[in-house]
C-alpha cells in the first residue's frame, strides 16, 4: 500500500511482508511498514505482532562526513558493510545485548542504505523492531534487508 499526497500529509507509507527463517529453519511471517514523516523515516519491523525495541539514527548533515566518498554499491560484496559515520542509539528495549546488537546492525543497515540511494537525506532514521529470536543467520538477515528495502 503506498499512500502519498502532495501536502505531505497523510504520511507516505509503503509495507511488504515475507516470510525469514528463524534459527530453525522455520518461516516466520515478517510485516515492514515505512512511513516517510518530514523530520523522520520510521521503519517497524514486526513477527509474531511484537514490538519490542526503538533504535534511531540521525542522517543530518553534521554527521555527514562522507560527501567526498566513492559511491557505494551495494551489489558488491564488500557493499553491505554499514557506512562508518553513522552512528545507531538504542531508544527502548536494550536490556539483552544480543538483542541490541541485532536491531543497532539493523538500524545502521537501513541508514546506510537510504544515505546511498539518496545522499541529500537527512531525516532521522527510526527503527522499531519485533522480531522473535535475538540473533539472525547471515541468510536471514540479508532477506530481511531485501524486505525492507522493498519500502524504501
Amino acid at each position: 500500500m503506498d499512500i502519498a499526497s502532495a501536502a505531505g500529509f497523510p504520511a507516505k507509507t509503503k509495507r511488504a511482508s515475507g516470510l525469514i527463517k528463524d534459527a530453525k529453519d522455520v518461516a516466520i511471517p515478517t510485516d515492514v511498514m515505512v512511513v516517510g514523516f518530514a523530520d523522520k523515516l520510521v521503519v517497524t519491523i514486526t513477527q509474531q505482532g511484537r514490538l519490542a525495541q526503538w533504535f534511531h539514527v540521525p542522517l543530518d548533515s553534521a554527521h555527514r562526513v562522507i560527501a567526498g566518498a566513492p559511491h557505494v554499491d551495494f551489489e558488491e560484496e564488500d557493499g553491505m558493510l554499514p557506512l562508518p559515520h553513522l552512528t545507531p542509539t538504542t531508544l527502548l528495549g536494550g536490556t539483552v545485548p544480543e538483542r541490541d546488537a541485532t536491531g543497532q546492525l539493523l538500524a545502521v543497515q537501513l541508514a546506510s542504505i537510504i544515505t546511498a540511494r539518496n545522499k541529500d537525506e537527512n531525516r532521522m532514521v527510526m527503527l522499531g523492531l519485533g522480531l522473535k529470536d535475538a540473533e539472525l543467520e547471515r541468510q536471514s538477515f540479508l532477506e530481511l534487508v531485501e524486505l525492507i528495502g522493498t519500502c524504501l
